[in-house]
């Protein structure tokens, strides 16, 4: 993934520009509360990207939960009505690969037992050997400085106010490891900066809840729309710092008056942003175990794409 600056909008179209983004501040989420399983298979039919043998791919909206409790709209809830949408009645399909609920992007689906094992056994060996599969790309309140590095820390969940919340823990003892404590790993790489943003690719080596979004905060460049783990990162004149993950809330994210302006949101509007994190390129091993892995791509949600458009950034 490579970006580019886009060039200044002409003055004559700054009024019109703006209107636009007034009007849809965050176009094309997702509403899943107001769907049922068949509609929902329908919305899920059309953001297929890719359909090939056993695997299906699709494009995830963002705010739809893999799994959940009995009785809730998940992913795995509507695999039958999507089963049935796509043709594949007689067939079940499993979940191989898929980001979290509050991400977008790529998700992996199979209808045949074998190749689910084959991809997963794939998944897990590149991780061991510290080979990426997946590219995420974010937008960050802040830049990253370096613009390239790895973050490298061990997380654990706490329950606090009924949420399970990733929280980092410096010097775990191997007591820890075993009661639930995970070193995790991600390479970050600024591909692009403008009005105090950054465009960043984010690639994980582990897999944990939440921990791209940790792993940015603890650059103090929290992930847009990151309504749980942004009020980690304080300010004073200027200067960001670090609140005690242990003790601080989740709340909605805070955003300065002059981001808000490039961005065309009121205070109020910030609350409904949806977090900017999207799973945008997957790797998939060859058909011939000596051949190059295989790139699935998932294209930017209309609201990643208009954050963009207002901080004069644009996608190659």
């Amino acid at each position: 993934m490579f970006l580019r600056r886009r060039p200044q909008p002409q003055p004559h179209r700054s009024s019109k520009r703006k209107d636009l983004v007034e009007d849809q501040p965050f176009p094309g989420l997702l509403r899943a509360e107001n769907l049922g399983l068949e509609e929902l298979a329908q919305v899920l039919r059309a953001a297929v990207v890719d359909q090939k043998g056993p695997l299906v791919t699709l494009n995830k909206p963002q705010g739809l939960p893999v799994t959940g409790r009995p009785g809730e709209l998940t992913l795995l809830s509507v695999l039958p009505w999507l089963s049935q949408a796509l043709g594949l009645e007689h067939q079940e399909l499993q979940v191989v690969r898929a980001p979290g609920k509050e991400a977008s992007g790529l998700v992996l689906l199979s209808s045949c037992p074998q190749t689910t094992s084959h991809l997963q056994k794939f998944f897990t060996h590149s991780r061991r050997a510290q080979r990426p599969t997946a590219t995420y790309c974010a937008i960050t309140d802040g830049v990253p400085e370096p613009s390239e590095g790895t973050v490298h820390i061990a997380l654990r969940l706490e329950r606090m106010d009924g949420i399970d919340l990733a929280v980092p823990v410096t010097s775990p003892s191997r007591k820890d490891i075993q009661e639930g404590v995970k070193r995790t790993l991600s390479h970050f790489h600024v591909t692009a900066t403008g009005c105090g943003c950054a465009l960043v690719q984010l690639q994980p080596l582990t897999v944990f809840p939440s921990q791209l979004q940790v792993h940015m905060a603890l650059q103090l460049c929290p992930i847009l729309g990151d309504h749980t783990y942004a009020a980690r990162v304080g300010s004073v004149l200027g200067q960001r710092f670090l609140w005690p993950a242990e003790t601080t809330k989740p709340q909605r994210q805070v955003l300065d008056e002059a981001l808000l302006r490039y961005l065309h949101l009121s205070p109020s509007q910030v609350a409904q942003m949806p977090l900017h994190l999207h799973l945008h390129r997957l790797l998939l091993p060859g058909t011939r175990p000596r051949d190059p892995p295989s790139e699935l791509l998932a294209p930017l949600p209309p609201y990643f794409s208009r954050t963009l458009q207002c901080l004069r950034l644009s996608q190659q």
